[in-house]
This record gives C-alpha cells, sequence and structure tokens, in this order.
C-alpha cells in the first residue's frame, strides 16, 4: 500500500506540472492585457509610458521562456507569487477563502450521503414497488434541476416567504457559530440535491449486484438476520463506487460552485477565481488552478485507499 501511494504521489506532481504549464501558457495566448485592463480608467486607454513601466515592474516584459523559467522556480519554493491587483500574496489569499468553499462542499457531502445511501439501500430492498418508483422519480427531477435554480428557489422560499434563514451573507464561525451555520445551510442544500440524487442511483444500482452475490445468498441461508446481511455482506461491498463517485463528485464542486457562491454571497474560492479572471491577474489565477487541481487529485487518491479498505480483493491486487 505504501509503494502505490507514493507512486500515486509521484503520478500526482507530474499531473500537477502538466496543469500549471497548461495554464501558464493559456493565460499567455488568450487576449487581454493585465497591464492595461489594470490601468484602464473610464474607457480611456492608458498611458504607453505607464504600461511600460508597469510591465518592467512585474516582469511582463522579459521573454516567455524566462517568465516560465521563473514561474517554476517560485512554485517550488512554495510561492504562488503576488497578485496584479493589490500586490497581496497570493497563497495568503487563497488560504482565507478556501476553507469557505470546502465548508461548502463539505456540508453538500455529509447531507449527500447521509440521505442517499439509505434511500439507495431502501429502492434497492424495495425494488420495483412504488418506493423504488417514487425514488427514481424523484431523483430525475433532482438532476434536472440546474443548482443555481435551486438556489434562487431556495432564498425565495425559505428566506422570502417564511422567513425562516436570512437570504445569504457569511458571518465567521468564530464570531457567532449559529449564524454562521444557519448561513452555511442553504447553499450546502442546493449543492446537496444533485448529488444526493446521484449517490441515491449509484448506491442503488450498486446494492443490486451485490445482492445477487454467492456469499449474500449463503448468508441468508445460514439463517443471519437480513439487517445483519446488508449492514455487513451488502452494503460494504457496495460502497466502493459510491465512494468513487463521491470523489468526482467533490473533486467537480471545487470549480462548480460560482452561482450558488453568487447567489448567497458567499465568499469563497469561486468567486475570487472569476473576478482574476476577469483582471487577468495571472498570479491569482494560477495559484487557484493549481491548488483546485491538487485537491482534485488529493481526493482521488484519499478514495482509491479508501476502496481498498473497504474490497480485500482490491487491496490484493
Amino acid at each position: 500500500m505504501l509503494t502505490y501511494i507514493v507512486r500515486r504521489c509521484a503520478v500526482a506532481a507530474i499531473m500537477i506540472f502538466m496543469v500549471a504549464t497548461a495554464v501558464f501558457m493559456i493565460l499567455h495566448v488568450v487576449p487581454g492585457d493585465p497591464v492595461e485592463v489594470m490601468l484602464s480608467a473610464d474607457g480611456m486607454a492608458p498611458d504607453p509610458v505607464a504600461v511600460a513601466e508597469m510591465r518592467a515592474r512585474l516582469g511582463l516584459d522579459l521573454p516567455l521562456h524566462q517568465q516560465y523559467l521563473e514561474y517554476l522556480m517560485r512554485l517550488v519554493s512554495g510561492d504562488l507569487g503576488r497578485s496584479f491587483q493589490d500586490n497581496e500574496d497570493v497563497l495568503g489569499n487563497i488560504a482565507q477563502r478556501l476553507p469557505r468553499t470546502l465548508e461548502l462542499i463539505g456540508m453538500a457531502t455529509v447531507l449527500s450521503l447521509s440521505l442517499g445511501i439509505p434511500l439507495g439501500v431502501l429502492a434497492a430492498r424495495k425494488r420495483g414497488s412504488w418506493v423504488d418508483r417514487a425514488l427514481g422519480w424523484v431523483s430525475s427531477l433532482a438532476l434536472s434541476v440546474p443548482t443555481f435554480v435551486l438556489g434562487t428557489l431556495f432564498v425565495l422560499v425559505f428566506a422570502l416567504m417564511l422567513r425562516l434563514v436570512p437570504a445569504g451573507g457569511f458571518v465567521p464561525f468564530s464570531q457567532s457559530p449559529s449564524a454562521h451555520l444557519t448561513l452555511l445551510l442553504m447553499p450546502s442544500a442546493a449543492i446537496a440535491v444533485g448529488f444526493t440524487a446521484i449517490i441515491v442511483r449509484m448506491t442503488r444500482s450498486t446494492v443490486l449486484d451485490v445482492l445477487e452475490q454467492d456469499w449474500v445468498r449463503t448468508a441468508r441461508a445460514k439463517g443471519v438476520k437480513e439487517r445483519k446481511v446488508l449492514r455487513r455482506h451488502v452494503v460494504r461491498n457496495a460502497l466502493g463506487p459510491v465512494l468513487t463517485v463521491t470523489g468526482l463528485q467533490m473533486g467537480s464542486m471545487l470549480g462548480g460552485t460560482v452561482l450558488v457562491e453568487f447567489i448567497f454571497n458567499w465568499p469563497g474560492m469561486s468567486g475570487f477565481l472569476v473576478k482574476a479572471v476577469e483582471n487577468r491577474d495571472y498570479p491569482e489565477v494560477q495559484g487557484i488552478v493549481l491548488v483546485t487541481a491538487s485537491l482534485f487529485i488529493l481526493l482521488n487518491l484519499i478514495v482509491d485507499v479508501l476502496y481498498s479498505v473497504l474490497d480485500p480483493q482490491v487491496r490484493k491486487s
């Protein structure tokens, strides 16, 4: 297992290098000069002398290959650079906003797994019944409604009509834990609806496959109680594909919370990325994409390790 993890970490390092290179090249190919964006005021063209001076100060007047080598040298030392807009440390800005996005994703994942796995097991046990059909219809409906539509409906119903929760905003947990969790609930629920539907469908499919295995029939023939059969022989063996889907979904949510954060005025990474792209802030865009890619790779590594823990056959292979 240790050898496997080391090998995967080496592959992850190569992938991160490729992502860093691709992002650097794409940003320098995309039209738009960050210096002109910063110096433009009221639609007026900036002074060419000021543009040249700022380009020299930011190192943008250097040949592209030299900029790339300096960029890689900073990455090796753990320096993501400083923002073009406010000269703040990019890593510090990311460290401030990343936990807020991870909170959304973490809460949405907890809600989705807590509801999706039991409902998926129930649908599999009641295969062909009205319960199974109802859960299938609800899952299809949940998958067909976009997240930003759900977020808008949540604000309309729960905040404006019923006045149960605030419409949006952010309060630090250290300042008021109850207010923080209240404001976290609606955006997390909006993300969790579609995620839950995916978990329900995947759990139902894998549980049905496991129920057809010989060891399940043997356990039942020995008189083992159905609840114990489900808990010890079925659910554990069915969770592997569910974990895989969970890891992929969590990775996609890292970059898919833009509209949710906008609707609920949640100051996370997605809004930060949109602003950085608009301003052509190369260090911020590169830093955000690299951190997001690294987290996605890390999540997949964790899922693979957990998969081997749950399934002895995978561990042996």
